[in-house]
């Protein structure tokens, strides 16, 4: 599994979602590359008891985010 480290802006705070009785998840967007004529907006999301990690955060606080990357194989639409 993949580890990466961005810093951003605070964008977006969601609020966490009960998807069912045993997930929940929280979405939210940071800014990043403010200085460029075009700033990149990367939506990321928590799950579980990580969810609560944004709370001590408002809304435009520079954040440090550690984040992996993982997905599955597409095998299209048939």
């Amino acid at each position: 599994m993949a580890s990466f480290e961005t810093n951003g802006i605070l964008k977006v705070k969601k609020e966490t979602q009960q998807v069912s009785d045993k997930f929940s998840k929280r979405e939210f967007v940071i800014t990043t590359d403010m200085t460029t004529q075009y700033p990149q907006y990367i939506s990321l999301q928590l799950t579980q008891d990580k969810c609560a990690l944004l709370d001590n955060y408002n809304v435009g606080d520079e954040i440090k985010v550690s984040f992996n990357l993982r997905g599955r194989e597409w095998n299209g639409p048939e």
